[in-house]
């Protein structure tokens, strides 16, 4: 069994009553399981029990009682694979540390590795915080997220107060993120901002965000600054979001720029590919940089380092890091 998960309520939940935000992130839990939950009060909104049909805000933590089994499965495990985790996982965790301290860690998330379980998702970070406990009992939380295929910083709470000024940081847009893309093509404009309203929508095989024209769904903003480019090929792209929409970037990069990210046939269909075997299919998104200031008024600033199939593409079209001479966009 599964221990207690403290989940914040991310930007694109806003809103959305509490049931179908669990229908979303926990499609396994039953309706009639869900309901017994918050009639007991083993399902909390920061700290207080509500009903299903309460609507929850960005920022607010929902407490999940344990689940039967790991990964956000109802289904039971064969005998001894319970909560069972990968020492090589765990060891390459723990080595990807970027900075910590007595309040949060910050650790360079591999690409490939979801943050949070699901229906056939075996190996996730969230499975892997108790190995990251260190000195302390409790195991951090989450207070954000990442894509699967997105690799780099990821911040982690260790305690619950860590998580609470986090989680109040984020919603403030307090936090600076910025990534580093490779695109397929160039953007006409070097540097920019691009303010388009993206919204959530889902056919039978997956949800995707949208571009919505007008002035309908949910404001999403993001800054852009070309690095580098490779002829008319491909783009080195540092970019800034100030808003924190499912798949911001890849939908920006790809519906307004005309550039979608290397690897990203979701967004990019075959434009996102190059025809050679020499540059690899996966998503070439990185969370490079990450910047806050904690309450006591410390700021800290960390970079991580790009994964090795970036790093070969960079070689491959001859981009070096070094080029890169400015960090956040101002």
């Amino acid at each position: 069994m599964s221990s207690t998960q403290i989940i914040t309520v991310e930007e694109d939940d806003e809103d959305v009553r509490l049931d179908r935000w669990f229908k979303k992130h926990f499609p396994q839990i039953t309706h009639s399981r869900l309901q017994k939950w918050l009639r007991t009060g083993q399902i909390r909104v920061d700290g207080g029990r509500v009903r299903s049909g309460y609507r929850v805000k960005y920022g607010e933590m929902v407490r999940i009682p344990p689940l039967e089994t790991d990964s956000f499965s109802l289904k039971k495990s064969p005998r001894g694979t319970r909560s069972r985790v990968d020492l090589s996982i765990t060891r390459e965790l723990q080595k990807s540390i970027l900075y910590r301290d007595n309040e949060i860690i910050i650790l360079n998330k591999p690409a490939g590795l979801s943050v949070q379980g699901g229906s056939g998702v075996r190996e996730h970070l969230d499975k892997y915080l108790p190995e990251l406990r260190f000195e302390y009992s409790q195991r951090p939380k989450l207070v954000h997220r990442l894509d699967k295929d997105t690799s780099g910083g990821i911040i982690l709470a260790r305690t619950d107060q860590a998580a609470r000024w986090l989680t109040k940081a984020f919603r403030e847009r307090k936090i600076r993120k910025v990534y580093w893309a490779v695109t397929v093509g160039v953007p006409e404009v070097d540097t920019g901002e691009i303010n388009a309203n993206l919204i959530t929508g889902q056919n039978k095989h997956f949800e995707k965000s949208i571009l919505i024209e007008n002035g309908d769904g949910q404001t999403a903003l993001t800054r852009y600054a070309t690095v580098a480019c490779a002829s008319k090929l491909v783009s080195w792209l540092v970019l800034e979001p100030f808003t924190g929409r499912k798949h911001q970037l890849r939908v920006h990069t790809s519906s307004i720029l005309g550039t979608p990210i290397l690897g990203d046939g979701k967004y990019g269909g075959k434009l996102a590919f190059l025809q050679t075997d020499a540059v690899s299919r996966q998503l070439h998104l990185h969370a490079r940089g990450v910047l806050l200031t904690k309450p006591s008024g410390e700021k800290i600033e960390v970079y991580a380092d790009i994964p090795d199939h970036i790093e070969k593409t960079f070689q491959f079209f001859g981009f070096e890091k070094g080029q890169c001479n400015f960090t956040f966009l101002n």
